[in-house]
């Protein structure tokens, strides 16, 4: 008998606007995929999560949140900020491998099977989604 497929799931963990927030996401992350048992995605999730969440915190001044979702054998990964600027375009990887910075959603745009953004507009809160998404096969 093949295996159920596991119940969508979705965790969103709000933080401050401040460069420790990077690691505290990263490592929320990596405890959330393998409490899943999605382990096989836990380091490249980690290296995304760390760009988004990086350039929300970076790039803004306000507060910002990390969302993870699970879905249909999908993984998803958005940082959310209260900035509704839209993200700078990301470059070529591989033009930029001497930058100091600039380099984060070309990582993402190289890494990930997905990824975009949209602007969001709840309860009064303005800003935007950046997300990405890893197949987990």
């Amino acid at each position: 008998m093949p295996e159920a497929e596991p119940e969508p799931w979705e965790y969103v963990l709000h933080v401050p606007n401040d460069p420790r927030a990077v690691t505290v996401s990263r490592r929320t992350l990596r405890l959330i995929l393998t409490m899943h048992g999605l382990i096989r995605v836990v380091d490249v999730a980690e290296l995304l999560a760390t760009e988004l969440v990086s350039n929300a915190v970076r790039h803004t001044k306000g507060p910002a949140a990390l969302r993870i979702r699970w879905s249909a054998g999908v993984l998803r990964i958005g940082a959310w900020d209260a900035s509704p600027e839209p993200p700078e375009p990301p470059g070529e990887l591989e033009v930029m491998t001497d930058a100091e910075e600039g380099r984060g959603l070309a990582m993402v745009r190289a890494c990930a099977d997905l990824w975009g953004w949209h602007p969001l507009a709840r309860h009064g809160n303005r800003g935007k989604l950046v997300w990405c998404e890893l197949a987990a096969a």
